[in-house]
């Protein structure tokens, strides 16, 4: 297969890696620490843990589970929390006890978390305490036998603790009652952990190490089963592509999207332990003002997020006075990067905002942007080292250059399949290549274009609208902060385009909005529908949710 792309990577980057350069994510870890002890490895909420620490913490933890917890090799355990130093705890401490980790989203309503526990056959779970209320309404209908639960400042020192744990649940009411007996605080497991033997088990590079879930928006939520050889490729994938802008042991990196989602953990949390960097952890976000305040504190180097935070960044009163002489790098995953915040986002910072391209099933980088890339535009970049991405038809044809079909994916970062559902596997699998569901198209110099989802795609009069290009245009409009393009049902057409939008001025009026779409849309494509809101639905890392739209279309026709 032709590999145009290795023509465009940046200088330094190999074409090759290889995936079996440790036998397992403990491998990885362990040569992080010891290369790399006295490193700050985590800062949160002003608290840090160095390599030391969290290798002493995380081996404590592993050992519980083995020995208190009789649990054994193999078996699921599941983790429901924020981004706090207790993730990074936990996570390892799965792993090194060569157990499954099963990333769970906190705000998962009581049925999605029963759907989860049920399927992955979790036998325990670690959460925290603020949605303690939602395990106990079904944790009595799953498999887990065992439950372990911290509060929001556990890793704190002692006074700070105290004060945090009491205002989060006194003063903010950020805990709901619940009654879990038999369940075991964190703080207690570090404590009886340190006198109980950890034995390091024979984890193959084959075993599962994730059982990270898709979102459901497609039907029922899938475990995609991420081995150790998987995941560790796509770090080092990273580490290659990234590799001659990051320095070892001289990096930070801001995560404010949660740890559990598996771009996060892959290029933040892995990533960046391979480097021995330092990760400053947000646990909220959304609350613009301490994550702005945090950003003003620490001499960050690299910053990863989706689409609608940068944006709404951008358009805080104090992001101007952020110091950014140190940073180098901006990552924007989860969803399109669109131009208007691509290019306000460099001449803010100096720094390129990079599309990168995955999915849960690839562990999940793809493609990426180049990190000395001039300008937008509009690629989600270049396939990663060791990685092939082809265009196919309606009839499993191979494409050429320029045409656009479905993009399918070949790399050692590819999942096993999905968790007990080999149906599903086999319809996303073509032999080893993984079929996306994603309509693209390769540029002469092996750059790749998302043109849409094939679910997303709106039909009007015949011709295809993908709502992308139309956001793209509406985002351009000074006026506009967010949008969603959706089709609506239309007795003549088929369908129209309505836009759902967020002004960031109220003078924004229906009419502007088309006559300023008319000027770079062709006719089928201009918005015949508008639709003012002052907030879209989204996920909890700030994905916008054309789906929820979509319902709400087809609920009120």
């Amino acid at each position: 297969m032709d590999k145009p792309w290795l023509n465009s990577y940046p200088a330094g980057v190999p074409a090759e890696i290889n995936p079996d350069q440790y036998g397992s994510l403990l491998d990885l870890f362990e040569e992080s620490c010891r290369t790399y002890p006295d490193q700050v490895a985590f800062i949160n909420m002003g608290a840090v843990l160095t390599y030391r620490r969290l290798e002493e913490q995380s081996r404590i933890f592993a050992a519980y589970l083995q020995n208190e917890l009789k649990l054994t090799q193999g078996d699921r355990v599941a983790i429901m929390m924020p981004n706090l130093l207790q993730y990074p705890i936990a996570l390892l401490g799965v792993l090194r006890a060569g157990m499954v980790a099963v990333n769970v989203n906190p705000l998962y309503t009581p049925r999605e978390l029963k759907h989860q526990l049920v399927d992955s056959g979790a036998k325990a779970i670690i959460a925290v305490t603020n949605f303690g209320s939602s395990l106990q309404k079904v944790v009595n209908e799953t498999p887990v036998e065992h439950v372990i639960l911290t509060k929001i400042g556990d890793q704190l020192s002692a006074p700070k603790r105290t004060l945090v744990n009491f205002v989060v649940k006194y003063v903010k009411k950020m805990v709901p009652a619940y009654h879990l007996p038999g369940a075991v605080s964190m703080r207690r497991v570090l404590a009886k952990g340190r006198n109980l033997q950890y034995v390091k088990p024979k984890v193959a590079s084959d075993d599962i190490a994730f059982l990270q879930y898709t979102g459901g928006t497609t039907g029922v939520a899938k475990g995609a089963m991420l081995t150790h050889r998987s995941v560790v490729s796509n770090m080092l994938q990273c580490d290659a592509y990234y590799g001659p802008l990051l320095e070892n042991g001289k990096e930070m990196v801001v995560t404010p999207l949660p740890l559990y989602h598996v771009f996060a953990n892959t290029v933040n949390l892995l990533l960046f332990i391979k480097k021995g960097g330092q990760n400053l952890l947000i646990t909220n976000p959304r609350d613009l003002d301490n994550f702005i305040g945090d950003l003003k504190k620490y001499p960050f180097t690299a910053l990863t997020g989706v689409n609608t935070l940068f944006n709404a960044m951008l358009n805080h009163p104090e992001f101007g006075n952020i110091d950014f002489s140190q940073f180098k790098l901006t990552i924007g995953g989860g969803m399109a990067v669109q131009r208007a915040v691509a290019e306000k986002w460099k001449a803010a910072t100096g720094v390129p905002l990079i599309e990168g391209y995955g999915l849960t099933e690839c562990s999940p980088v793809v493609a990426a942007g180049r990190y000395d890339q001039a300008e937008y535009s509009g690629a989600i970049g270049l396939p990663l080292p060791s990685t092939l991405i082809r265009v196919v038809d309606e009839e499993g044809k191979v494409q050429p250059q320029g045409e656009v079909g479905e993009l399918q994916v070949f790399g050692p970062q590819v999942m096993k399949g999905y968790w007990q559902r080999p149906e599903e596997t086999a319809k996303v699998m073509d032999g080893e290549w993984l079929l996306t569901g994603d309509i693209g198209r390769m540029d002469e110099e092996g750059n790749f274009f998302i043109v849409d989802r094939k679910k997303d795609m709106i039909l009007v009069s015949g011709f295809n609208v993908f709502p992308n290009e139309v956001e793209d245009v509406v985002a351009l409009h000074p006026k506009v902060l967010e949008v969603a393009a959706v089709g609506v049902p239309h007795e003549v057409s088929g369908e129209l385009v309505k836009i759902f939008v967020v002004a960031k001025d109220p003078s924004l009026k229906e009419q502007d909005l088309i006559a300023h779409c008319r000027k770079h849309l062709t006719g089928y494509k201009v918005p015949k529908l508008v639709e003012f809101r002052d907030e879209l639905p989204k996920t909890n890392v700030g994905k916008i949710l054309r789906r929820e739209l979509r319902d709400e279309v087809k609920e009120s026709s």
